[in-house]
């Protein structure tokens, strides 16, 4: 993660995960209500084909999907070595996952974003992944997860940013 601490505070302590991952979630926060909102919705992202024309069908996505997908992406959250967290932690599915996001603590945010990248950085070149990721929940559920993290680590008002 390309994240680095100010020297104003000890690195890894939670003040330093709270001020590195602040503004960052910052830009993601303001979809958590779509993405709750559209769990389970299976018309977030479909195949376009035509029968008039002789091509491959390509993924159609939701505008909202795109536009959280490019905040992702604009974020220094991703991290392309997120299969070290998926083999340390024994994440093989949806469920693995589900559970580590709702036992996680704040040491444990780096592993947060390993899940997220995988999602955004896998469903750049495997179409249905994104979908899927708004469908199982998990994408909300890190999300949500991390922002919940940050406010009672840092100090904040409980009430979320979404």
């Amino acid at each position: 993660m390309s994240m680095e601490n100010d020297n104003n505070v000890n690195e890894n302590s939670v003040e330093d995960i709270v001020s590195r991952y602040r503004p960052q979630l910052e830009k993601i926060v303001p979809y958590l209500r779509w993405l709750k909102d559209n769990a389970s919705n299976q018309d977030i992202s479909h195949s376009y084909s035509s029968s008039d024309l002789k091509s491959m069908p390509f993924p159609v996505y939701d505008s909202n999907l795109l536009a959280f997908v490019k905040a992702c992406q604009s974020t220094d959250l991703l991290d392309r070595n997120y299969v070290y967290v998926y083999s340390r932690n024994h994440l093989n599915s949806p469920k693995d996952e589900i559970s580590f996001i709702q036992d996680a603590q704040i040491s444990n945010i780096d592993d947060l974003a390993g899940i997220l990248s995988k999602y955004i950085l896998t469903g750049m070149t495997k179409g249905t992944v994104w979908g899927e990721g708004v469908r199982n929940g998990v994408l909300y559920m890190v999300v949500e997860k991390m922002d919940e993290l940050v406010r009672f680590w840092g100090h904040e008002d409980t009430k979320p940013l979404a």
